[in-house]
């Protein structure tokens, strides 16, 4: 009988500390995200509180998430670093430089898309990069360091070779996305191209004389992570039942997406306040591999690679579970 008791009694400590555990978890959650449907799972999911529901599911009840947009990633990996934000949800080029910065005190959860950008022109003269002139200026989220800054270095790299591999970097001029899309409207502005982001660089080439120039799958040979989750080791070691719910959420906000991609984007206009006709963003869905919503990183240690190699990055990762949390391990990365 007392044997009974003390077993009742442990298991009672068991299950106490698992409760005070989980009641530890952040309950007050901050997460960031760019303009775009780059980032429509994330729409997705504060729309339909899905982060909420994954959560309580997991025993960390009341959750409330906080989504702040940002017009760039190099803003909210800063956020990040001084710990204003917990999540953010921007490009591969910055968990690379975060996970190496902070050496591997920053990584990821998982992805969320994998949608080409594309570079775009309202000068006649530019039909490729090699037309490409000291004066022309080309709107990037973040120079320097945002994916499409990035592609256009691996681009330099492989017309110039590495030792002009910044070619382009003093074309450069920072814009977020709806302000270069301004820009390239105004013909007397003097921004003339615009490395987009969906649905910008697609209502951009309806405009009168803009054309593609080049695109993230010309430059990299396929499929790129865009939108991915990242966040402190620290934290995800302190909330490992919210990052659970991210990634669950994520998986769900994917699967809706896929079946009901109209539902969706209604979501995304109601959060964002795009107003963009539904048709027409459902044109844009239709485009060559819009709808490529996945969770599992794309095209990443291409990146990590050619960071390395220009010495952006001072370490090179030896996999692409290196920057990642160990619970993405089982995805289909690259």
């Amino acid at each position: 009988m007392q044997s009974l008791i003390r077993g009742i009694t442990a298991l009672g400590i068991i299950l106490g500390l698992g409760s005070s555990a989980l009641a530890q978890e952040k309950t007050d959650i901050s997460i960031t995200r760019q303009p775009g449907i780059l980032y429509l799972a994330s729409h997705v999911m504060e729309t339909q509180q899905l982060i909420e529901k994954r959560a309580a599911e997991g025993g960390v009840k009341g959750v409330k998430v906080a989504w702040r947009t940002f017009s760039g990633g190099g803003a909210q990996t800063d956020a990040l670093l001084s710990g204003n934000v917990d999540i953010v949800n921007t490009g591969t080029g910055n968990l690379l430089l975060l996970w190496d910065r902070t050496r591997g005190s920053v990584k990821g959860i998982c992805t969320n898309s994998a949608q080409p950008v594309i570079l775009v022109s309202r000068d006649p003269r530019i039909k490729s990069l090699q037309d490409i002139g000291p004066n022309d200026k080309i709107a990037v989220p973040t120079v320097g360091v945002s994916t499409q800054a990035i592609l256009l270095q691996m681009a330099a790299a492989k017309m110039y070779g590495d030792k002009d591999i910044h070619h382009f970097d003093a074309n450069t001029v920072q814009l977020g996305h709806p302000d270069a899309m301004a820009a390239l409207a105004n013909s007397q502005h003097e921004v003339k191209s615009h490395f987009s982001a969906p649905p910008y660089q697609y209502l951009e080439l309806k405009m009168p004389g803009v054309h593609e120039v080049t695109s993230s799958r010309d430059i990299i040979g396929g499929d790129l992570s865009q939108g991915t989750f990242f966040t402190t080791t620290e934290f995800a070691k302190a909330n490992p039942t919210i990052v659970k719910a991210i990634r669950q959420a994520t998986a769900d906000a994917i699967a809706y997406i896929k079946k009901d991609p109209k539902g969706a984007l209604e979501d995304y206009k109601t959060i964002s306040g795009d107003k963009t006709g539904i048709d027409d963003l459902m044109a844009i869905l239709k485009e060559p591999h819009m709808m490529d919503y996945r969770m599992d990183p794309q095209g990443t240690m291409k990146f990590a690679k050619h960071l390395y190699e220009v010495g952006t990055l001072k370490t090179m990762p030896t996999a692409w579970t290196d920057y990642y949390l160990p619970e993405a391990a089982d995805l289909n990365g690259n």
